[in-house]
């Protein structure tokens, strides 16, 4: 898709609430393979300035500026404990202000004692930031450090050609396409999915979203099932840029529940 629709589709309209927009300045974002980018690419534009995105993916591309990344399989713990603990570090990958200002740098003078005056009345009650400070101190040490979770996550298939690749279209762990059977794709689109979903569970804090790449079938009823059960608000949304045969589509799910039992996704072993 190009950036344009990918800009669209991060706009997702809810009752009464028009147009809603999934990013915000200093949010911290996870894509889900990555590569070649242009989610990464919209995410650091929507978040800046103290923004930070990290990629995860099996194949080794070079991300847009300004994003971190993780290359492994996302199906594997190891690679999931590796992402979990890079985020832990609020600071981590975020981009750093500069020690010294450029000479075309404006450095915005300290507010007089006449203009602290007048925004007295606006200071936030400290005894709810206070509460709200202690609240998300609890969620960082419970590891719920994401606000936007993105999959863009399709299932490799098995190769029989191209050996000598390695490159972004290398067939065997490239997994930006699909085989063309469509209940191959769709069955390796749930999986990806129900991968993306738990990571989303473990580390998006709450009124975090999630975008999930998906190809439409018979299972696709319960993915959204277990959305609506985390989220809000879940939406589908086909690209625009998709073709009227694909069953490529997007489940767009918005503010993620405060408190959810992991039981009720079936989590037997959720904190």
């Amino acid at each position: 898709m190009e950036i344009k629709t990918r800009e669209r589709l991060f706009r997702s309209r809810s009752k009464g609430a028009g147009t809603e927009e999934i990013f915000k300045r200093g949010q911290t974002v996870v894509d889900l393979g990555y590569a070649p980018g242009s989610w990464s690419q919209v995410a650091v534009e929507r978040t800046k300035p103290g923004g930070r995105i990290i990629g995860i993916d099996i194949i080794p591309a070079q991300p847009p500026k300004g994003v971190s990344t993780i290359q492994g399989n996302f199906l594997s713990p190891s690679v999931q404990d590796s992402v979990k603990q890079f985020l832990l570090d609020p600071d981590r990958g975020r981009p750093r202000k500069p020690l010294f200002a450029d000479d075309d740098d404006e450095i915005e003078p300290e507010p007089s004692y006449i203009e602290l005056e007048r925004h007295a009345d606006d200071a936030p009650d400290p005894d709810a930031a206070g509460r709200k400070g202690s609240r998300a101190r609890d969620e960082q040490e419970q590891g719920k450090m994401v606000d936007v979770v993105l999959s863009d996550m399709c299932a490799p298939w098995e190769q029989t050609s191209g050996f000598w690749k390695r490159s972004l279209s290398d067939p065997y762990i490239r997994m930006m396409n699909t085989t063309g059977i469509k209940f191959s794709d769709h069955a390796g689109s749930m999986d990806l999915c129900a991968a993306a979903l738990r990571f989303a569970f473990d580390t998006l804090k709450p009124g975090g979203h999630l975008v999930c790449k998906f190809y439409q079938g018979a299972e696709d009823k319960q993915l959204e099932l277990q959305l609506k059960k985390l989220f809000a608000v879940v939406h589908r949304e086909k690209p625009e840029s998709s073709r009227s045969e694909s069953k490529e589509a997007y489940f767009v799910a918005l503010r993620r529940k405060r408190q959810v039992d992991g039981a009720v996704l079936g989590y037997a072993d959720a904190v």
